[in-house]
């Protein structure tokens, strides 16, 4: 076996590639490739498999002449006698269908690159999937595997990985995002490139039923619409059925006593295999290690497949439901003091009785077909219902020895509910001018969100003044009162946004010379409601161009340029704010970035410098009111490192450094000071090691460093960094006529460090040293 990593690409340079990998010499015609592409090979395979991968979809052949020589032939084309040369071992015949052109979606996603922890490729929106080499921007896509592996439970445990981009927010409750020193909120989360579908709009979203979680960072106008947030967006791939049935169990434990499941299943069907059906379903229910939290969830997924030999179709459907008593929330401090020191984080200073209730519906359709050989045709449906009910505040610190304001508990405005429609068509098409190759895009999208309130009245019980070293609660307020899903809904915000898109990727010199350049048509129309009446409402047009060049001087170097915009929906006024669910008018980001790529084969490493400016927002830490003060520029560095360094050790991780300034601030105040909750550094290092002691037996750690923040615009107030370390095992058992079981063992959080986090001007307590535990079954 060997390990190689041959990027897609054209077939010339990837047989190029692969013999300088392999000390394989290989003959073919001078005019045999032409025009052909490869979709590439990467991880530990054996030199006929490398071949036989590589030159899948193309229509040829290969045959070994000899130990390191191989034949590559056109099979309709037979050489004298209807023979193979002379000694010629025949490697089995590819039988490919449609789902492996070029400018498909459906059926071809990238491979992983050596050690499976990510994968070398991913969807850039409107262009499609592209290999990380051919790709003039940032982009890290993690794999099932490695969700698995981790025993994750949310989407946002993959960020834990990355160190452009981290989750923020109260493990299993609302999770909100920074990705290069920007705030991306939950909303911002792709389902299969489609926006507003996913389960993600005031709760975390569950990870099992999901093959890839691809993480671009930056905006993206023009690759994915209005959803390409400043500091970047998520995309959920999810999983499909594989040509070998699967049918696995995988029951779990996490600390304190929450015990549960996730069931796997799935099945092609048909003479060609051509149907395809895989089924997730997760249950989870016990006290979590915060103290007096419990959590229960649910999760059933269907995605359907079929692939022809011209048309391919998807669909899929999804239920999410999580119930959350004793929610840890957000946590204010009021303006001019020195944040208290994080508390032991098994603390809850919230009252027991508060908790958030959510559920989501969604699925989508998508479809596409080959006009010819090089053009094809899409379109894509989708839709949501999702909707949260809470009984839950934001708690203000008042003083350095961490005492905590009295207030109330209300009901008023604790149910919100967003339903989405989104709506993508369009074609990909590749044609030649000359000695340049195109690869074009044209596309039309639109989206639509009602976004509702609901009581606009309702009872509220006090709570007492506390601490949070040493709480205090109030007595049990009736629950009976808590409104239920669809009860007296008010709308808030209706929004629809469309726009046309127009890319084109023009290549040269065997694709080692790239550029891409094209813009997005975008139209937002928004009315804001303030007790169902019309408080405000815009409609607003713009052009987002967008411009970037890869250059290869070598074949595993990849040297990029790019500049992109991101012309963004205003911000809303989070929950708890005084003007909660508050629409703000669109405005746009602006992304300038260069770097370069290295893929050595069985370890890759990507380093971007980048410039990023969007309006700041943030909330008044006096006035609890959200809003737009002056401009928030992000000057940073990228370092990602990946793969597998030799046989059985496996890294992931990276570096990042960001130089935030505030800019024209009102009255200029605040100008010259570093962005919110914007850390200098930020440090993940991970590594996997398979013991050679123990077959069977995988070692892993991971640690986590995140510098010091300020959580106020005047940069009086100060969180201090901290380092988590995370240790783990797992241990494949080997069964003898039977698939193997794997018993996975975690401890994240293993010192049992406490610490602040910021997101906005809020803090939020880490979560607590926390014990997972898992088992395996494939049947």
């Amino acid at each position: 076996m060997i390990n190689v990593s041959v990027a897609a690409g054209s077939l010339e340079s990837g047989l190029l590639s692969l013999g300088r990998q392999t000390n394989l010499r290989m003959l073919y015609p001078s005019n045999l490739t032409a025009g052909k592409r490869t979709a590439g090979v990467s991880g530990q395979v054996s030199p006929q498999q490398a071949v036989t991968q590589l030159l899948a979809g193309t229509g040829l052949r290969a045959s070994f002449t000899g130990r390191n020589t191989v034949q590559v032939f056109d099979p309709s084309t037979p050489v004298a006698g209807g023979a193979l040369p002379a000694g010629a071992i025949a490697l089995d015949t590819i039988d490919v269908q449609g789902a492996n052109n070029p400018n498909a979606l459906i059926g071809n996603l990238p491979p992983e690159y050596a050690g499976g922890q990510v994968a070398r490729g991913g969807q850039l929106g409107i262009l499609g999937n592209r290999d990380l080499m051919d790709t003039p921007f940032s982009q890290t896509n993690y794999t099932s595997k490695t969700m698995q592996n981790q025993q994750s439970r949310f989407i946002s445990d993959a960020l834990n990985n990355d160190p452009t981009a981290r989750a923020v927010g109260p493990s299993g409750g609302y999770n909100g995002f920074n990705i290069r020193g920007f705030q991306v909120s939950n909303s911002q989360v792709l389902f299969n490139g489609l926006q507003g579908v996913a389960p993600a709009s005031n709760e975390a979203v569950m990870a099992e039923s999901f093959e890839r979680i691809e993480v671009f960072k930056g905006p993206s106008s023009l690759l994915n619409g209005m959803v390409g947030n400043a500091g970047g967006v998520i995309n959920l791939v999810p999983k499909r059925a594989g040509d070998e049935p699967l049918t696995q169990i995988t029951p779990d434990y996490g600390m304190n006593s929450q015990f549960g499941g996730h069931v796997d299943v799935g099945r092609r069907f048909g003479d060609n295999k051509e149907f395809g059906a895989r089924f997730n379903g997760v249950y989870r229910n016990g006290d979590t290690t915060i103290n007096h939290q419990s959590r229960e969830q649910k999760l059933a997924t269907l995605a359907l497949d079929y692939r022809g030999e011209r048309l391919r179709v998807t669909a899929d459907l999804g239920y999410q439901k999580q119930l959350m008593q004793g929610i840890r929330r957000v946590t204010r401090a009021v303006a001019g003091i020195q944040i208290p020191a994080a508390p032991d984080s098994r603390t809850n200073w919230f009252d027991p009785a508060e908790l958030s209730d959510g559920r989501a519906y969604y699925g989508a359709i998508r479809g596409e077909y080959d006009l010819t050989d090089k053009w094809t045709a899409f379109v894509a449906l989708g839709a949501s219902d999702k909707e949260i009910t809470r009984f839950s505040t934001n708690r203000t610190i008042i003083n350095t020895q961490g005492d905590l304001a009295a207030g109330n508990l209300s009901f008023s405005g604790s149910l919100d509910k967003r339903t989405q429609e989104t709506l993508e068509a369009g074609v990909r098409g590749r044609f030649d001018t000359g000695p340049v190759q195109h690869q074009v895009a044209l596309a039309y999208s639109t989206y639509h969100q009602l976004g509702e309130f609901g009581p606009s009245t309702g009872a509220s019980v006090p709570f007492p003044a506390s601490n949070i070293y040493n709480p205090v609660f109030g007595p049990r307020p009736d629950m009976s009162l808590r409104p239920g899903f669809d009860s007296n809904l008010t709308p808030f915000s209706d929004t629809t946004q469309s726009s046309a898109v127009l890319a084109d990727t023009l290549s040269i010199l065997n694709e080692r010379v790239q550029l891409t350049a094209g813009g997005r048509l975008q139209e937002i129309k928004s009315t804001n409601f303030t007790s169902g009446v019309v408080t405000s409402s815009y409609d607003e047009g713009a052009i987002s161009p967008s411009v970037g060049l890869v250059v290869k001087p070598w074949q595993n170097i990849s040297l990029y340029a790019s500049y992109i915009e991101g012309l963004q929906q205003g911000p809303v006024a989070p929950p708890g704010t005084a003007n909660q669910g508050q629409v703000f008018a669109p405005y746009k980001a602006e992304q300038y970035e260069t770097g370069a790529k290295f893929d050595f084969g069985g370890l890759a490493a990507t380093l971007a410098f980048y410039q990023l400016a969007l309006p700041n927002a943030y909330t008044n830490p006096n006035t609890n009111v959200f809003g737009i003060d002056g401009e928030q520029r992000n000057r940073g560095v990228d370092f990602n490192i990946f793969g597998e360094v030799v046989s059985g050790i496996r890294i992931l991780g990276g570096a990042a450094y960001i130089d935030s300034v505030l800019l024209n601030t009102v009255g200029g105040i605040d100008d010259g000071n570093r962005g919110i909750a914007v850390p200098k550094w930020r440090v993940v290092f991970g590594a996997e090691w398979d013991t050679p002691f123990i077959p069977g037996l995988t070692l892993t750690g991971r640690a986590i460093h995140n510098g010091s923040v300020y959580v106020d615009t005047a940069n009086t107030q100060s969180i201090p960094a901290w380092t988590r370390l995370d240790i783990g095992a797992r241990y494949r058992i080997e069964r003898p006529g039977a698939q193997p079981i794997i018993i996975r063992a975690s401890i994240e959080n293993v010192l049992g460090s406490n610490y602040w986090e910021a997101t906005d001007t809020t803090l939020v307590l880490n979560d607590p040293r926390t014990f997972k535990l898992s088992a395996s079954f494939n049947f």
